[in-house]
Formats: structure tokens, sequence, C-alpha cells
């Protein structure tokens, strides 16, 4: 059993909001003396008390502007990192290492604290799997995971490493490839990996949204979830103690190096030596350990009794970019849970113009219009139910698709060619167009229960209907369960009512999304890390 450690609701909290606040597309400022600009993942952010007394200690500050891994390498690869930062620090540099362009420009790394992905279970469920009194590996997790006998969490690989690292993991061990690992050996575990991932009932576009969305599980609607795989030290870091279940034959730990770019000035080069010598003395590295429940990247400082196992058996990462995206196009278009997504959409009068033309370009991107790599993994997936319900006084009618697993491009063309005939007219009758959304919902789901649903809601202005909020939320609590847990994510966008969306993604489990200081692209494809 895990004993019981600092709560998590701050740094939760810290993590949500960075990862929401900052444009990962928006410089963090000019070079400066003293300065040192980093594009990071997001859960760095835990880190920033840590960087505050180092820039005390060493007069060096650290910027942080945060993003996904995979859309970090190509930022990195296009030479666009160049131009506003003078480092990168992801949680591992295994996949910037596989893309040529990005690898030529990674310099100096520095590699500050360490966890591995694994999977955390309650100590009673465990106790029941009989996990309790000796270590298993992944075959037997899958196994358990396809019987239905744990359900879990994790993030969206294409968008955060520890879902990243788990889907890589699992395939690695169950294929006993390693770095061998392509396409061929990918179908040859399939049936084992489709069995894994049938368990998975909650997905998150980040680690720290994933342990609140969990721990919210307990009061909140939706269906209950029996663990999470996460990265050790955000496990250790949760209210509720977890058992974790460490696979006798490997895992992916994420090694978080920070890496000077080749093009960094002399003074940046400077200050990344500082920050990084101080950041890996054994004190800061002792703090480190106890604030972050990360492992010491240095061997002289001894390991906290909170780490169960202390030996761990390192997977091996596959070799090529080719095979590592072939999985996670894998994953989506044929391993994990199909998704249901309903988008209500505000095509009301005061889109006219730029707003419904950044609407069309929101939703084309999603057919596969965005051809940057993080697009093609944002795109509608193989077996995805999207349904398209536009409102302005009134909803108009549903229009429904559905995407082939193996021939996708005349539908994601259909979907294309509705978003781009979408027009603006009328007023914004917000709360009856959502309530109508579910009679949608609720037959797709008797029809077909086991799939990821969640509702998008996108609107620009204040609601002109005769039904307001308080009438949606009596609705929303009549609501059966099955209907009740579907998130909804609303998109802030113009002159949203910022106070009622946020009720409405509470009050459904959900998350809302700022569109009024980016593009309507970015806000769509984020939340696709989530459905």
């Amino acid at each position: 059993m895990i004993r019981r450690l600092i709560p998590a609701a701050a740094v939760v909290a810290l993590l949500a909001g960075c990862s929401d606040s900052t444009d990962p597309a928006r410089p963090v400022g000019d070079a400066a003396p003293g300065t040192l600009r980093v594009l990071a993942g997001s859960e760095l952010a835990d880190l920033q008390p840590i960087l505050d007394e180092a820039a005390k200690a060493t007069g060096i500050s650290v910027r942080f502007s945060f993003t996904g891994t995979i859309e970090g390498a190509e930022k990195v690869a296009s030479g666009a990192a160049e131009q506003g930062f003078d480092a990168v620090w992801f949680s591992s540099n295994r996949y910037l290492e596989l893309v040529p362009e990005a690898q030529k420009r990674l310099g100096t790394p520095a590699k500050v604290m360490s966890s591995p992905v694994v999977l955390g279970l309650p100590a009673a469920k465990v106790r029941e799997l009989g996990w309790d009194t000796e270590r298993v590996g992944w075959t037997e997790i899958a196994e358990a995971a396809g019987a239905q006998k744990f359900t879990y969490g994790m993030t969206d690989p294409s968008v955060s490493n520890s879902g990243f690292s788990a889907l890589v993991g699992v395939a690695a061990a169950l294929s006993g490839s390693g770095s061998a690992l392509d396409a061929a050996r990918i179908d040859a575990v399939a049936p084992q990996l489709k069995q894994f991932f049938s368990a998975q009932k909650l997905s998150a576009g980040s680690s720290g949204w994933l342990s609140e969305a969990y721990q919210r599980r307990a009061q909140d609607p939706g269906a209950q979830v029996d663990g999470l795989i996460n990265y050790e030290s955000v496990l250790l870091s949760m209210p509720q103690p977890l058992t974790l279940v460490y696979p006798s034959d490997g895992v992916v730990t994420a090694d978080y190096p920070l890496t000077l770019l080749t093009s960094a000035s002399s003074e940046a080069r400077e200050a990344h030596q500082k920050l990084s010598d101080h950041l890996r003395g054994a004190d800061v590295q002792r703090k480190i350990m106890e604030t972050t429940h990360r492992r010491p990247a240095v061997p002289q400082v001894r390991l906290d009794g909170k780490f169960a196992t202390k030996d761990l058996v390192e997977l091996p990462f596959p070799g090529s970019q080719s095979a590592v995206d072939g999985l996670i196009t894998t994953y989506f278009d044929r391993l994990r849970r199909p998704s249901r997504t309903l988008y209500v959409l505000d095509t009301s009068g005061s889109m006219q113009g730029d707003r419904i033309d950044g609407l069309r370009q929101a939703l084309t991107g999603l057919t596969g219009a965005d051809e940057s790599l993080a697009g093609r993994f944002s795109r509608f997936h193989g077996r995805e139910q999207v349904t398209l319900l536009p409102f302005s006084s009134s909803a108009r009618p549903p229009l429904k698709y559905e995407v082939p697993q193996d021939d996708p491009r005349p539908v994601l063309d259909q979907i294309r060619t509705t978003a781009t005939s979408l027009d603006a007219s009328g007023g914004t009758a917000i709360y009856s167009s959502l309530r109508g959304g579910y009679d949608v919902l609720r037959r797709q789901i008797d029809a077909d229960p086991d799939r990821f649903t969640s509702i998008v809601l996108m609107t620009d202005g204040e609601n002109t209907g005769s039904e307001g909020i308080t009438d949606f939320q009596l609705f929303h609590q009549s609501l059966s369960p099955d209907l009740k847990g579907i998130p909804i994510f609303p998109v802030l966008f113009g002159e949203s009512a910022t106070t009622e969306m946020e009720q409405v993604a509470k009050m459904s489990g959900g998350k809302v999304f700022d569109a009024r200081s980016r593009s309507l692209s970015a806000a769509f494809k984020e939340i696709r890390g989530y459905q």
C-alpha cells in the first residue's frame, strides 16, 4: 500500500491552468541575460517552486511555454522552436531523436529526474487480482483488462507522454520485439493490445487532468474507473492511496532531459550549464524527490522509501519514427474503444464573417486537412461516430457520420463538405439545442453503448433562447447515469458566457477550452485529447 502523501489538488490545478493559459505557438519573449526560454511538457509546471529557488541561487530564470511531445517535435524539426526558445524540456527526447530534422537541432541534455509510467490500482483491487503476492507482466495485465477485471484511465498518446509511454511499453513487451517493433509485429499482437485497451474507460489530454478526473469520478457523473496508467510521480501524489503495479517485464521511464538547442546563444549555453548543475546538486535532487515524487537523476542520492520498486527493467524503445507513428495510428483506428462525439455548434447571426470561417476551418482540420503530424493524429479516427448539430434560434437536424476503419476518406470528405457549407443567421438557443443533443445520443448509446462519448459545445455569445442554464441544470439532473456521465467540453469564443460554460463543464465532468485568444482550430484539436 502506498502511504498517503501531500494532496495533489494544487498541483493538478496548476497543471491544468498552465496547459490552457499558455499558447505553445506564442513566444515567451526575446532572449535576455539570466533567462532560459524553454519549450516544455505541461507536467513540469509542478517544478516551478524548485525553479523559483534556483533563480535566487543562480540568477537564472526559466520561462516556460507548454506543448505536447509530438507537436513539440514538429516545432523543433521545422526550426520554429529556434525562433523563440533556447532549450526544450520534455519528459523524454526519445521521439525527438527519431525525427532526423529534430535530432540534429538537439544540443546538450542534462537529465534532471525520472519517473516510470506504471499502473495504479486500489489495494483491494490488487488483492482481488492476486497481484499483491507476486509481480505480473504486461501479458497478465492485458488478459485481466480484456476480461474486464479492472478498468483504467490513460492519456491520449498523441499529445501526452504518459499515454505515449504506456502504449509503447505494452506493445514492446507483448511483441517481444523492442527496438525492432514494426507494423508486422504490431499486427501480430493487435488482439492482445485490443484486449488491454478495452478496459480503458477514461481519456485525457494531460496527466494532471486525468488524475483530477479520476478523483472526481467518486462523486461526479460517469462510470467508475478502478485505476490509472500514469507517471509514478502523479500516482504517488494523489490523495487516495493507490498500490502501484510495476510490470515485471519492464516499463518506459521519463527521464526529463533539459536539452539545449544547437541554435542557443553563448549566454543561453552558460545559463543552461549553471541551472543544470544546480538542479543536479544532491540537496536539490532530494528536494525534487520529496516535493514532486520523481526519482533523482544522480546515483549518490538515495531513493526514498515511497518508491516500492527500486530496480526497474527499462523496455527498449522502437527504433524508427514510422514504427511509433504507425503504432499511434493503429491505437486510434483499431485498438482502443472507438469514440462518439456530438458537436453542438453555434451558427447564429453573430457568427457571420471571420467567426463562421474559423468554425469551418476547425472542423475541416479534423477531417485531415491539417497535414501536420499532430494534425494527422487529431483527425476523426476509424470507427468514430461524429454528429454535427448546428443551432441558431433552434437546433437544426443532426448530421450523423461514422468513419470506416479501412477507407475513411469518403466519409471524411462528407464531413468536410458539410463543414464548409455552414452558414450563420438567427438567434442563440444554447440550452434547448444542447438538450436536443441528448435525444440523439440516447438513441446512439442504446444501439452501441461501448464507446467514449463526449459533447463539444461551441458558442460565441450569451443564450437568447427560452431555456436558460437553470432549466438545463434541472434537465441534466434528471438524466439516466449513462447520459449524465457524458462530459461536455464548452469552447469559449467571442462573447461566450464564461460562468455558465464553466457550470456546464463542471456538472458533466467536462472541461472548458478557451478560443478567445487563439484559433478555434487549436481549441478543437486540443479537445481531441479528451475524446
